[in-house]
């Protein structure tokens, strides 16, 4: 299998082993501009360079895998006049192109609902877009279903 067709897994940050905790950290000091190189960013992580290029190209938060893809939510919204509506423009207002919106018949208050977005162009990441839209009165629970 070539590097194309590696498989993704997606895994809870606090089973990985230290040595991947730190170089993402090491990647996220990098990026944010806080160190000026990877030889100051591995020494404040007190990780070995030698570990920090071992893992580099294999390890990333979600959301950057989730960059430049059509990810599609689940959601359950409060049958209430304007949620919807709120969802969507919060995905708008960060750049987010809403491709198709499926909503089902509330039952009990609630109805389900499903966005699929393509988010080349979202200003923000999705993990922060999605923590915006759990803000939103009328979201009970929201849930990334899957990404192409």
């Amino acid at each position: 299998m070539n590097k194309d067709q590696s498989l993704f897994y997606l895994v809870r940050e606090e089973i990985l082993p230290e040595a991947i905790k730190k170089t993402i950290k090491v990647k996220d000091m990098l990026k944010r501009g806080e160190v000026r190189t990877i030889n100051e960013a591995v020494e404040k992580m007190d990780l070995s360079r030698s570990a920090y290029y071992k893992y580099k190209d294999f390890v990333f938060p979600f959301y950057e895998a989730s960059k430049e893809k059509i990810v599609t939510l689940t959601l359950l919204l409060e049958h209430k006049s304007g949620v919807l509506s709120k969802v969507l423009n919060t995905i708008a207002c960060e750049h987010g192109s809403v491709l198709t919106i499926n909503q089902g018949i509330p039952l009990q208050g609630v109805a389900n609902a499903t966005i699929s977005i393509e988010t080349i162009d979202l200003v923000i990441d999705l993990e922060a877009l999605l923590d915006k839209l759990r803000l939103i009165e009328g979201v009970k629970r929201i849930e990334v279903l899957g990404q192409e």
